[in-house]
């Protein structure tokens, strides 16, 4: 009879045990209590200092209010923000934006003079309308500066030749901010003073000493004047163009923010001038007035 196999018998103390954990399980777990860590520990930082973004805005509001208060009180009522005035902070420049602007002619515009009560009174600066209403004694008939109402008179707004220049063309006009040569100190003769000489007790005519002394060192400066060659001259040229094209720039901006009201004058902007296509080349070039080529300022030269 053949031996029958028999399973060696096994320890059944012996369980199995569980797999191992993989790498990548392990890794993920790192993470996770990683992040858990983070998130408890900001919370617990919260909690310790108090200050939420919910503080910081309320401390930003307080700051605000309590500077608001301190400039009306130190301002005598007339302003809230220290003198600043943009324009989002008038409510009649919000109207105006809702309502939507106005567009006039200069034919047009010419109705706005404040002749006409029933009107306001407007004037324009460089192609911008404005309501200066609020000014009838300046503006207005009989005011000082009547003439500039209902009318664009960009040009005489820097010029201050208010008969030649009530004028929007300001073709040119940076030529008064282009700097000229000072004339020759050398063609100008040194005065005369008499001096008595007690040798043949007459008096002669003789060079004032102290008036000879600055005509030699005004001459010895035109002599230190080099004479630039064609491509210096050009540079020059370009350099004094630009500076005065940013006068002129800066000249009309000054305008414009006391007519918006950014100083605190009750003006603000209601619309644009409409013109034709090639309205300027249309009217004959100007030459600068005399008060303006007067005030031409002095090319200035090293010592």
């Amino acid at each position: 009879m053949a031996a029958r196999y028999r399973r060696p018998a096994t320890d059944s103390s012996k369980k199995e045990s569980p797999a191992s954990p993989t790498p990548s399980s392990a890794a993920a777990n790192d993470v996770k209590e990683l992040k858990t860590g983070i998130e408890e520990k900001r919370k617990e930082d919260e909690q310790k200092t108090g200050f939420s973004v919910l503080d910081v805005l309320r401390v930003l509001g307080g700051v605000a209010l309590l500077s608001c208060g301190m400039s009306y009180l130190s301002m005598n009522g007339e302003s809230m923000t220290w003198g600043y005035n943009p324009w989002w902070t008038r409510a009649r420049e919000w109207k105006a934006l809702v309502q939507g602007g106005i567009y006039l002619t200069d034919d047009q515009l010419l109705a706005y003079d404040g002749t006409d009560t029933t009107k306001p009174i407007y004037l324009a600066l460089n192609g911008t309308i404005y309501d200066v209403s609020a000014n009838p004694k300046t503006y207005g008939p009989g005011g000082s500066y009547h003439f500039f109402a209902g009318r664009d008179a960009a040009r005489g707004f820097l010029t201050g030749c208010f008969q030649e220049d009530l004028t929007p063309d300001l073709r040119g006009v940076e030529m008064m901010y282009m700097p000229v040569d000072p004339p020759l100190d050398e063609e100008t003769e040194p005065s005369q003073a008499k001096s008595f000489d007690p040798a043949t007790g007459k008096e002669t005519d003789v060079a004032d000493p102290h008036l000879a002394d600055e005509h030699k060192k005004a001459r010895g400066r035109d002599k230190r004047r080099k004479e630039l060659s064609k491509g210096e001259l050009k540079n020059r040229h370009a350099q004094e163009l630009r500076a005065a094209r940013k006068q002129v720039k800066e000249g009309l901006e000054h305008w414009h923010e006391m007519f918006r009201g950014d100083k605190g004058k009750a003006y603000f902007k209601v619309g644009e001038v409409v013109r034709e296509k090639g309205w300027l080349e249309k009217l004959p070039r100007r030459e600068l007035c005399k008060e303006a080529e007067k005030g031409r300022p002095k090319r200035k030269y090293d010592d």
